[in-house]
């Protein structure tokens, strides 16, 4: 009951904090620039050591740090978090440690537990499954440096330390399982040589597990026999282990040692998001360009040779009975622009595929600026949800244009689709995945209160403004058609089986999904195996990329199509570059077999849900650029052509 109560105080600031950021007051809360409000320590000043959820990338099931029985403060309290942090089952909490600026310490006692059968099972279950704790100072996160074996190698940090670990004494081959119960951290500072304070740029730890022994019976004082600061006996190797079986006790200890650093505030998120292989994205841009100029050359040839030929050549036709010998697509002028089958949901999805642009389009200009730097824990995914929900005035706007050149008229029923039909679907799936979670026991698991305030913001907020946009939309004059449609359709003729609808549509989302594969790749690891993705300059060319190849291949193949006397091109056109959608989730697929060492049932069916909702709003985002590529294209050539 006291968790329910938190969760809805919580999602309680969660909406306050929302309706905020409309007013603009307090913006400094919802964006960090990095580099904008460091804090000076001076020597002695007391650090605040944080500890965030555990975390696996073989389960994907984030817990919070004290369901597992470490050291507890005297009084637990739970830090504010933001929406994006509560989605990702971040759970910020305060910890025992006690670090002061620039005071090195050793072999600080911790606390004293003696396990019994439940918490030596919790404990194995954790270490099994390779969960790591995370921690935070200064609002930096915990790393593990690692060197490599390469001389000139530059150091790779991982993300927090393993709880443990799995192994075998010597001569024997029964595996154990052992804890890490002693830390070594070490906090690097930049000093300010003329104040004397300091600001700190990096916080490491180095994990141990070593088998405490004491003379005597145990008391506050008690001094141990394997780590003493009065002996300058320090724990160095992970020789003596800590076994963890019940009824065993466990001394958890730590040092702190406080490094001078050259690296200035400013740059100490450098180390965090260095990427050595820099030269696979420059690959990834140089191949999607290629595909880029190849599909620009096949619409130039179509709009410069075939078009400007065409039309001219038509125009110059002196009588109804020469047009009519004419073959190609000036034969289905009559019917190009009459409304297709369904055209409702077409007219809804255009709609969300106008604020998934808007959205994307937005939060990349804000990442590539550096508004949402990783720093910013959660930053992303609560700009994100708070750009979908104001975006929602253009999906009513474009969804209730296109629905009155298709002669509808009731613009209120067509924005309440728009407003409820993909959020309702990816809520559903949502809804699902998190019941999934909650079974587990997992922070990860959205409370009921965050839960509601997302409810609050769709109905709220979207829906309302999907009803302004659309009101908007059908009061402008409707989008007039360059030529007549016929009363009465004209027949189809037979098509060859390379234009046959589905083997058309599947073969233009294979080159959108060739611009973005290879950064695909990197986007599903920083998700998956918890590392940060800060590319956001790389990500936005790309981007450019994709709706370009969206456009141009749905273009093309529009051509052909109504070469061929189809005019079915409004649904074709979309499914078209929107099929690219099929390819990135049978890719994650196989990213799901090849990279990740996910065994249980429940973080399998995490994993495909939430891959099938990206999958899905990719569809709807891909489809909705190339449709409004062939209408435009469409509008072109036939508005060229002289119709008596």
């Amino acid at each position: 009951m006291e968790y329910r109560t938190r969760s809805i105080h919580k999602s309680t600031s969660i909406m306050i904090s929302a309706i905020l950021f409309l007013s603009l007051i307090h913006t400094s809360h919802c964006f960090y620039l990095p580099g904008v409000a460091p804090e000076d320590f001076q020597k002695g000043d007391p650090l605040k050591v944080k500890v965030n959820k555990l975390t696996s990338i073989k389960t994907q099931l984030p817990y919070s740090y004290y369901s597992l029985p470490f050291c507890p403060p005297k009084k637990i309290v739970d830090s504010a978090e933001n929406l994006g942090e509560v989605l990702r089952g971040d759970r910020i909490e305060n910890s025992p440690y006690v670090f002061k600026m620039r005071e090195p310490q050793m072999c600080s006692v911790l606390c004293r537990i003696t396990l019994d059968a439940k918490t030596a099972k919790q404990f194995k279950e954790k270490i099994d499954d390779e969960y790591r704790v995370n921690m935070i100072l200064d609002n930096l996160p915990l790393v593990v440096p690692i060197r490599r074996l390469d001389q000139g190698s530059p150091t790779v940090y991982q993300l927090g330390y393993h709880v443990g670990l799995k192994g075998q004494y010597t001569g024997s081959k029964e595996e154990k399982i052992f804890i890490h119960n002693h830390l070594a951290f070490t906090v690097k500072y930049h000093r300010d040589p003329q104040t004397d304070s300091a600001r700190i740029v990096g916080f490491e730890v180095k994990p141990y597990s070593i088998k405490h022994e004491y003379e005597g019976k145990w008391s506050e004082n008690t001094r141990l026999t394997t780590c003493d600061p009065h002996t300058k006996r320090t724990v160095v190797n992970s020789n003596t282990p800590q076994e963890v079986e019940a009824n065993k006790e466990i001394i958890f200890t730590y040092d702190v040692e406080y490094q001078e650093s050259d690296v200035k505030w400013a740059s100490r998120w450098d180390a965090y998001l260095l990427m050595s292989d820099d030269q696979i994205h420059w690959f990834s841009i140089v191949n999607s360009l290629m595909i880029v100029l190849f599909l620009s050359g096949m619409v130039a040839m179509i709009m410069l040779r075939t078009l400007y030929r065409d039309i001219s050549k038509y125009n110059e036709l002196e009588t109804q009975e020469e047009a009519q010998e004419e073959t190609g697509w000036k034969l289905v002028h009559g019917d190009v622009f009459r409304p297709p089958s369904n055209s409702d949901l077409l007219c809804v999805y255009v709609g969300t595929g106008i604020q998934f642009l808007g959205m994307v389009l937005v939060t990349m200009i804000f990442a590539v600026f550096g508004f949402l730097s990783p720093s910013n824990r959660g930053g992303l995914m609560t700009a994100m949800l708070l750009l979908w929900v104001f975006m929602g005035i253009f999906a009513g706007y474009a969804s209730s244009r296109l629905y009155k050149m298709f002669k509808g008229t009731e613009w209120k029923k067509i924005s309440l689709k728009t407003a409820c039909l993909f959020p309702g679907i990816v809520f559903a799936i949502f809804f699902v995945l998190n019941a999934l979670i909650w079974g587990q026991k997992s922070s990860g698991a959205v409370p009921f209160g965050t839960m509601f305030a997302l409810v609050v913001m769709w109905f709220g907020i979207s829906v309302p403004l999907v009803f302004v946009g659309g009101y908007i939309g059908f009061k402008k004059p409707a989008i007039e058609d360059p030529v007549k449609t016929n009363k009465i359709p004209r027949q189809i003729p037979e098509q060859a089986w390379y234009m046959n609808p589905i083997f058309s549509i599947l073969i233009g989302g294979i080159l959108p999904f060739g611009a973005v594969f290879i950064e695909l790749f990197f986007i599903l690891t920083s998700i998956w195996l918890n590392q940060f993705y800060y590319i956001f300059g790389f990500l936005f060319l790309v981007f450019i990329i994709l709706l370009i190849t969206c456009a141009e291949i749905t273009i093309v193949l529009c051509y052909f199509q109504l070469c061929s006397e189809d005019y079915l091109w409004w649904w074709r056109s979309y499914l078209t570059s929107g099929s690219s959608a099929l390819y990135l989730f049978l890719y994650a697929t196989f990213y799901f077999f090849t990279k990740l060492e996910i065994t249980k049932l429940v973080s399998g069916m995490l994993y495909f849900g939430y891959m099938l909702i990206a999958s899905y709003a990719f569809f709807v985002l891909t489809g909705t650029i190339g449709f409004y590529a062939c209408f435009w294209f469409t509008r072109l050539i036939y508005s060229s052509v002289k119709i008596d």
